[in-house]
């Protein structure tokens, strides 16, 4: 009782910021839910004056709230459908990922980027955006505003691939009777999968390719999401080991993030149950609720950032999420030639 108390009204406003920014969402899907939630947050904290009655709810929503949104992410991900059509992809992923992340770590270290923001950009770009950063915030403790600043950087990139990658594919020379290369360029070169939709359905109206090249791209987006795991254990186990030597104590299995094991299980639950014969559209409420959730949750990372500071300091992390953003694009580019897709 004494949680509600406390934190009904923060639930609330995030609520009430959230249901409108869904359904804009829904209508501009290159934008997202995420980014309308975290933009109507940061502009409604400007106009109040007094957060204190509201704050408790919304720590609890971008914290908690950020963590149930990735839980229930697992209901979408059949295992073994993805381990089945991801093999020939997953090369092109290692390589994709790995590029971001070195990217991310040496401009960190050049530009002086603050390690979180450096993170989360470098995971946003490689993995799967919004969620990615989703499951990394909470393990790095990171706070709402380098959320945010990660995921406006992230919006920005998902934007211009979905709106010109299209255009490159055709000036580049992809099989205009075949998806399949458009469709793994799309999956492992934008993070975000409404982008990664959006590319992939406008490549199949140009060349009348059905939902092929869509089918393939979310399949690939689908098996990167996977590399949330191994990266979000390493990056916990990377800060434990730096507070040791900084003379802090935080052990490894407090900052551990559970919530990644329930990621895994409701992954397990979904490829058991649709192997069994179950619909996938049994998940489907699940997968929307999650999508929701993230909404809800960019909300309140919203009403915790100051948008004056954010466009401050935004420069570098923006000329960082670029440079991730072109390496990402030239390593699958080189890979799918040097594996033939291309």
């Amino acid at each position: 009782m004494n949680f509600i108390t406390k934190s009904w009204k923060g639930i609330l406003l995030c609520l009430v910021i959230t249901v409108p920014c869904w359904f804009l969402g829904q209508t501009f899907p290159i934008i997202g839910g995420p980014v309308f939630g975290i933009l109507a947050g940061m502009i409604i904290t400007l106009l109040l004056k007094d957060k204190s009655m509201f704050q408790d709810g919304i720590t609890f929503v971008s914290k908690k709230v950020l963590q149930y949104a990735v839980i229930l992410l697992g209901f979408g991900l059949n295992l073994s459908v993805i381990l089945e059509t991801g093999k020939q992809s997953l090369p092109i992923i290692v390589t994709t990922i790995s590029t971001s992340l070195i990217i991310a770590y040496l401009l960190h270290k050049v530009m002086h980027v603050p390690g979180n923001i450096s993170t989360l950009v470098g995971v946003g770009s490689s993995i799967c955006g919004g969620s990615a950063i989703a499951a990394t915030a909470p393990v790095i403790d990171a706070d709402d505003e380098e959320v945010a600043q990660a995921i406006s950087v992230i919006f920005f990139f998902n934007m211009l691939a979905a709106l010109f990658f299209p255009s490159l594919g055709a000036l580049l020379g992809f099989s205009t009777k075949s998806g399949e290369a458009f469709g793994i360029f799309a999956g492992t070169a934008i993070n975000d999968t409404s982008s990664v939709t959006a590319a992939a359905s406008t490549w199949d109206s140009l060349y009348a390719l059905g939902s092929a090249t869509l089918d393939k791209a979310v399949t690939v987006k689908l098996t990167r999401t996977l590399a949330i795991i191994p990266i979000t254990l390493v990056l916990a186990f990377i800060r434990t080991r730096n507070s040791k030597a900084e003379g802090k104590k935080v052990e490894f299995k407090k900052i551990f993030p559970m919530f990644i094991l329930y990621f895994v299980l409701a992954s397990v639950i979904t490829t058991i149950a649709t192997s069994a014969g179950v619909s996938a559209d049994v998940f489907t409420p699940l997968k929307t609720l999650s999508k929701f959730f993230i909404v809800l949750a960019m909300s309140a990372v919203g009403l915790n950032t100051n948008i004056i500071k954010l466009i401050k300091t935004g420069g570098k992390p923006l000329a960082l999420g670029f440079c991730c953003w072109i390496g990402i694009t030239i390593a699958s580019l080189s890979m799918q030639h040097v594996l033939g897709i291309w």
